[in-house]
């Protein structure tokens, strides 16, 4: 039953697509703790376990959830936690959903239904069997350079009249469809850039801050960032993209997350190691990785 209040979530400033770490394969917990409190301590406004930079893809079911849950707990309120929960079957997405709210998550992550490549009407009836059914805040996630799908304004312009649906990461790189999305959906609607060196351009559209992978490294600075443009100081705002933009650009050399986690590597946070079929970063790419690392001022 739908609750007749509406579901809040503040989406505004800079979250993290946090990363998943491993230790001899299995998921290092004392890691990713130690990452969660890096986090919050570097500013970071909330937490996003089990995204595609949390390989979500490799994980099994348990270990997914055990994710969430270690977020959830080494969090401890401090900062929401938005958990990954999307799947390319509905029911699978449900589960996912439920056992996010079961271990305390403050909202789900919903990524549109890969390799299927849903209709527009598919979206809406996948979208709002969940919505029905879970007490939680979602948040679509359009990302079609993996899916194979774009959620088009219209249907998003849909979904929003839902009481839960409380937002959008949007990765499709186009700034005419996030301007598109506040037409149909009014200027209140809160998008969130999904892409690093999108968050300026986004934002000086109306969007509200971003699901970061930068953040893994420098949350302090994304965070800065972000804050500067929601605080009208875009020239400040502008003064970090330029500094940080190599490695933005350099964290997606290779498919994310293989970029970032040698980065988290070379920095003695994690084990660089990614769960096949991804592979570790080529010596020419891990190359350009340290120059940008070291132009951020960032290592050695």
């Amino acid at each position: 039953m739908i609750s007749m209040a509406e579901t809040k979530l503040c989406l505004r400033g800079a979250w993290t697509a946090l990363v998943t770490p491993f230790k001899g394969g299995e998921v290092d917990e004392r890691a990713l703790r130690e990452a969660v409190d890096f986090q919050v301590a570097g500013g970071i406004n909330g937490l996003v376990p089990c995204g595609s930079t949390g390989e979500s893809s490799t994980l099994t079911y348990e270990e997914h959830i055990r994710v969430i849950q270690i977020t959830v707990d080494a969090a401890r309120k401090r900062v929401p936690v938005l958990a990954g929960a999307g799947a390319n079957s509905t029911a699978e997405a449900l589960h996912l959903c439920l056992a996010s709210k079961d271990v305390g998550a403050d909202g789900v992550l919903v990524v549109a239904p890969y390799y299927n490549r849903p209709s527009q009407k598919g979206l809406c009836v996948h979208y709002e069997a969940l919505l029905d059914a879970v007490d939680l805040p979602l948040v679509l996630y359009n990302i079609p350079g993996r899916t194979g799908i774009n959620v088009e304004p219209d249907t998003v312009a849909v979904l929003s009249r839902h009481p839960r649906f409380v937002g959008i990461k949007e990765a499709a790189g186009n700034c005419d469809q996030v301007s598109r999305l506040f037409d149909l959906c009014g200027t209140d609607f809160q998008v969130l850039s999904g892409d690093d060196s999108l968050t300026l351009p986004f934002m000086s559209v109306g969007a509200v801050g971003v699901i970061s992978v930068l953040s893994n490294v420098l949350p302090k600075e994304t965070s800065l960032m972000v804050h500067a443009m929601l605080e009208g100081r875009p020239a400040a705002a502008l003064e970090l993209h330029r500094r940080l933009f190599p490695l933005m650009r350099a964290l997606f050399v290779e498919t994310n997350p293989v970029p970032v986690k040698a980065a988290l590597g070379l920095l003695g946070r994690c084990d660089p190691y990614v769960r096949p079929p991804l592979a570790a970063l080529e010596d020419a790419n891990l190359a350009k990785l340290r120059a940008a690392l070291k132009a951020c001022g960032v290592g050695g």
